[in-house]
């Protein structure tokens, strides 16, 4: 009787997820919808300066067309900072030539070596703040653009990005973005992106607009960086790019989703750069915001309708349910991928998406565990908030 018990009420529980999974996909499609409905006026008159800053670290895939693409912009006046951490890193020699090909652009590189950083530079425990920071000490214009060194953009991108700047209350500007992959677990992996991640984003977006941002693209006056304390505010964290619309949003200023898509590069990566990289994040989401990273078991209804499909011994009730949330996890997963995000990757395995889902799943179910994440090479302790703790060299 007892197990009958257990049974039965493990059936309510997953019949709620089922059901409430199904809600949750037809919101994000909504969200996905009203979002892309929207027109953005592009005023040729408003081109604020900018400076850009980009930091580097090693070789990304294809580096030199991610980076020349910001060289290349349809924009009357901005520079561009490349940073660097280490003088033999690779990513000088890509600088170098940029510089050759772009003579007229005002680019410049910033190299401060470890050691030299570790004396006089460091400003926290995260190495890619203390990076931007050093970079930024070479900025001439009010507002800077941070993006990730693996990031690609088109020639409108300045132009298109920078116009919610016109509304003064406006403090930081952000994007959402596709991935360009290479290899089969790279693809893998971005499917989670356009199909899970993306629509998580316009959801929130949705219920209440949103208060963080992207490494992808953060646009910033620097009279907002400076009310927030600077880059110092945010370099002990690991998710320095939420807390840079985060800390913002705090102190009365508006964050913009911009409707803008960049193009991320993921080259072909090994099995287990994958997991720690998810496990990263999804780590970092759970002490940042517990309830929030909680809630994404909603978000997981192909996982949860086939628990309860197993749970009734496949009966009526349990196919029905399976059914629907397969259906329309599938048909809005090709709706806001495909139709509107355009995304390559859910367009060559969108069949794919139940066993992305089924792999993100047990990362998030595993994620609950411990508090050190991997990144770079090297192990660092998350504590509350998100900010992290000391650092242990990989032997």
């Amino acid at each position: 009787m007892e197990k009958i018990n257990i049974i039965n009420f493990l059936i309510v529980i997953f019949s709620i997820l089922s059901i409430g999974s199904i809600f949750y996909y037809l919101y994000s499609l909504y969200a996905t919808i009203v979002f892309f409905s929207q027109t953005q006026e592009i005023d040729p008159d408003f081109s604020p300066a900018v400076s850009i800053l980009k930091p580097l670290c090693g070789l990304d895939w294809e580096s030199h067309t991610a980076l020349a693409s910001f060289c290349d912009q349809d924009y009357p006046l901005y520079q561009i900072i490349f940073s660097v951490q280490d003088s033999q890193d690779p990513s000088i020699e890509i600088v170098q030539k940029i510089q050759k090909d772009f003579p007229d652009l005002d680019i410049e590189l910033v190299i401060c070596d470890r050691e030299a950083a570790l004396r006089d530079r460091v400003i926290g425990i995260n190495p890619k703040i203390n990076n931007i920071a050093n970079g930024a000490t070479k900025a001439k214009y009010p507002i800077l653009v941070i993006s990730d060194s693996d990031i690609q953009v088109e020639k409108d991108y300045l132009k298109t990005i920078l116009q919610p700047f016109k509304d003064p209350s406006v403090g930081v500007v952000t994007c959402l973005y596709n991935s360009l992959t290479e290899g089969f677990l790279a693809s893998f992996e971005a499917l989670d992106i356009a199909s899970q991640f993306c629509p998580k984003v316009l959801t929130a977006h949705q219920l209440k607009g949103i208060n963080f941002s992207f490494g992808s693209t953060i646009a910033i006056r620097q009279e907002t960086l400076d009310k927030i304390g600077g880059f110092v505010s945010v370099a002990n964290y690991l998710a320095d790019d939420y807390q840079l619309g985060y800390l913002p949003s705090q102190n009365g200023y508006k964050v913009i989703l911009s409707p803008y898509l960049v193009e991320h590069r993921l080259g072909n990566v090994t099995l287990s750069a994958f997991i720690h990289r998810q496990i990263r994040w999804f780590k970092c989401v759970r002490v940042e915001r517990f309830w929030g990273y909680v809630g994404l078991i909603f978000t997981y209804g192909i996982i949860s309708s086939f628990t309860l499909l197993l749970l009734t011994q496949g009966s009526l009730f349990g196919w029905i349910v399976f059914g629907l949330v397969w259906n329309i996890r599938f048909l809005t997963a090709y709706l806001i991928a495909i139709k509107y995000l355009n995304d390559s990757n859910a367009k060559d395995f969108f069949l794919l998406i139940p066993l992305r889902d089924f792999v993100s799943f047990g990362i998030w179910c595993y994620s609950f565990i411990g508090n050190q994440v991997i990144w770079r090479g090297e192990h660092f302790t998350l504590v509350e908030g998100g900010k992290l703790g000391e650092i242990k060299s990989e032997t």
